[in-house]
């Protein structure tokens, strides 16, 4: 077996001294068990943030999966209109919104129907009324 010399930044070699029988030993002291016990926290504190990292990745994949879109198939149900309003013949309901006194109803047609707080029909407006121009 061949030993590599190589010299260190004074000059020196890493051989051992000719009168040594070989490296000089490590420093083999053995841990006391006060920092066996210290390892011992450290360990479970490591072992409950690798767990906890797991199930916070868990839950924000679960969280993206359902709420970004077509990540179900399951269309929403239709909003529920209030009490005495009654849209036009023909028309479909996709969004309703309450204000102080009114009420305004999006219909899958593009018209937004507005109705006052008794539930008689105010104005009809077409979608593209409101586009800018």
């Amino acid at each position: 077996m061949t030993t590599l010399i190589t010299r260190s930044v004074d000059g020196m070699s890493n051989l051992p001294d000719p009168g040594s029988d070989g490296p000089a030993p490590r420093d083999e002291r053995q841990p006391t068990p006060a920092e066996l016990r210290s390892l011992g926290l450290l360990r479970v504190l490591v072992t409950l943030l690798t767990g906890t990292m797991i199930l916070g990745i868990a839950a924000l994949v679960t969280l993206l999966y359902l709420r970004l879109p077509g990540a179900s198939s399951v269309t929403p149900p239709p909003p529920t209109l209030p009490d005495g309003l009654t849209l036009p013949a023909g028309a479909t309901a996709q969004a309703v919104t309450a204000g102080q006194g009114w009420w305004a109803i999006v219909t899958a047609e593009g018209s937004i129907l507005l109705y006052d707080g008794d539930g008689a029909l105010m104005r009809e407006l077409q979608a593209e009324e409101l586009a800018p121009e």
